[in-house]
């Protein structure tokens, strides 16, 4: 359940959109005061104990950014200016009431590109000061919109492609990474099978040269033996043969 805080937020933020999207006069302050009052409002909603989640919170802070953005735009001098910051405002992606079958900061944000695109319309063709022959410096203005509206666009191509090209570097690298990685594994398991087979192999051999170092062993015992017999019992047949001299 939404806190007091929360409920008085959205029920100031909904009258700011409906302001927003009626026509209002140079001397209009409120709107500007009541967007000020939703920055506090939102910065108390982020402390509060019982906040909104994370999600929510960020649709609001997208909403007030839009509202902020839009009366900085209103104030530019030129409606080219105008034109080109309405362009780079976020609006809102779900509705602020039940009862908004479209978000209204997306209303609000076609209203006013429409709204200045009207006036940039107007100051070109000379609409305002009734001319129906485009003054050179007027031309001019066209000129230079339509570099700057060129350049934008350049801007926006060059930097999908400088994304695109960043994208695809990291895939590459990514994909090439695996493949070393999947190569060291390889690389790996073959050492520790052939470490195995190895071991193998040379416990096999222990074992073999301690057997024949086993029977080494007993072949020279018994022919020790049967040495030290056969001397033993040629000295007895020695002694029984040829007997002391007196």
């Amino acid at each position: 359940m939404a806190s007091r805080l929360e409920i008085n937020f959205i029920r100031l933020l909904s009258r700011c959109e409906t302001m927003a999207s009626e026509k209002r006069g140079e001397t209009e302050w409120r709107l500007e005061k009541y967007v000020a009052a939703l920055v506090d409002m939102l910065v108390a909603l982020r402390k509060s104990p019982s906040k909104p989640t994370q999600e929510i919170l960020t649709e609001y802070t997208r909403k007030v950014d839009f509202l902020k953005g839009l009366l900085e735009a209103e104030k530019l001098a030129s409606p080219t200016e105008k034109a080109l910051a309405n362009q780079f405002l976020a609006p809102g992606r779900t509705p602020t009431i039940a009862n908004e079958r479209m978000p209204a900061t997306k209303t609000v944000h076609i209203q006013s590109k429409a709204r200045f695109t009207g006036e940039m319309r107007d100051e070109l063709l000379g609409t305002r000061t009734s001319v129906k022959v485009l003054p050179l410096d007027e031309r001019q203005s066209a000129a230079e919109l339509d570099a700057v509206m060129q350049h934008h666009h350049n801007l926006q191509e060059k930097l999908a492609e400088d994304m695109l090209n960043l994208a695809r570097n990291l895939k590459n690298n990514t994909l090439a990474a695996q493949n070393i990685i999947k190569q060291d594994n390889q690389t790996l398991s073959q050492s520790m099978r052939q470490a195995d087979l190895n071991f193998e192999k040379l416990k096999t051999e222990s074992e073999r040269l301690e057997q024949h170092t086993k029977k080494s062993v007993n072949w020279l015992l018994w022919l020790m033996l049967i040495l030290v017999s056969f001397t033993f019992i040629s000295m007895i047949l020695f002694i029984r043969i040829f007997p002391r001299l007196r």
